[in-house]
């Protein structure tokens, strides 16, 4: 079998790459222009995060009820999330969005505009998880929140929204976030009503271990140790904070998106295969000369993997 990087390109995306690439170079420029933050200083924590902030200004356009934040309880532990409902009288399933920001950066609001888009356009109800971050809230605090959403979900989704069927999904930590909280709902045999898992750019090796998480390993290693500075490096591999080295088998089906210029791209190109080689369904694709978080910016490329995105999840839900 002859393995092409170009087959993994969904349909159409070759159009964008010219204005992809002047986009990332850009982008680049921008990102290397920036003074590097000292994470393990309260000044530069609240510096990195007050940047984090800007990309929280897409309050939903209104079609829909308005956010809603509150507290739920399961398996003894409780964790915020932030509810967004779909313009329409029915709800066909129930989205549980994870945000990203490295663990240690982020808000469930961040998300408002994207998943106000998801609940109207798909029917479905949005629940974003606002977990506790890092590094005042290191692992395992994260993924504890993430799983209590979860477990929420799987106990009073039906009488709470009108449906028992679940998706998950998340970028960048978001990603790595909502694979740990399958694995552990799949270890605990309470994965089975989710019917799709929408991981776009995550981080699925913070152990350094792989080939693939040793790439920009330097760049990410400040958010890494906000979030595991306490955790001995050869404990990183656990499968709940490293997911590329868990079993993998028995996961639902699974879409992977991310650009080649990604820091995370050989990552998600190892999950990937470990997924397909666990006997799960996984589709991967990759847009050309597209950065981490390449589809949150009004380019071309991002409204197309944005639309991809959205139809695999309308597919899932038509299959579900």
């Amino acid at each position: 079998m002859k393995l092409r990087l170009e087959d993994l390109y969904p349909e159409g995306v070759t159009a964008h790459i010219d204005e992809a690439r002047a986009f990332a170079a850009g982008f680049a420029a921008t990102v290397d222009a920036q003074p590097p933050l000292d994470l393990t200083t309260p000044e530069g924590l609240n510096a990195a995060r007050a940047v984090m902030d800007l990309y929280a200004f897409e309050a939903p356009d209104g079609t829909g009820v308005p956010p809603e934040d509150r507290e739920v309880a399961a398996g003894g532990r409780s964790a915020r999330v932030r509810i967004l409902r779909p313009a329409g009288p029915t709800v066909h399933a129930v989205y549980l969005d994870i945000h990203g920001g490295g663990f240690y950066l982020g808000s469930a609001a961040m998300g408002d505009r994207r998943n106000q888009r998801a609940a109207d356009r798909l029917g479905v109800a949005v629940v974003s998880v606002d977990y506790r971050l890092a590094p005042e809230h290191p692992w395992p605090a994260g993924p504890d929140d993430c799983e209590t959403a979860a477990r929420w979900l799987l106990d009073h989704a039906q009488a709470e929204f009108g449906t028992d069927r679940l998706l998950i999904g998340g970028g960048s930590a978001g990603a790595t976030l909502a694979m740990t909280t399958l694995l552990r709902l799949r270890d605990a045999d309470r994965h089975r009503r989710f019917v799709g898992a929408n991981l776009v750019y995550g981080v699925y090796d913070l152990s350094e271990s792989a080939p693939s998480g040793r790439v920009g390993a330097d760049r990410s290693r400040p958010y890494r140790e906000a979030y595991l500075g306490h955790v001995a490096p050869a404990e990183r591999t656990r499968p709940d904070i490293s997911p590329l080295y868990g079993d993998l088998s028995g996961l639902p089906p699974a879409l992977l998106t991310v650009g080649t210029r990604d820091d995370l791209f050989e990552d998600s190109l190892a999950l990937a295969m470990r997924l397909s080689a666990a006997g799960n369904d996984v589709e991967l694709h990759v847009y050309p000369e597209s950065p981490h978080g390449f589809n949150v910016f009004p380019t071309a490329m991002a409204a197309a993997a944005n639309d991809h995105i959205e139809a695999w999840l309308a597919r899932r839900l038509a299959a579900g």
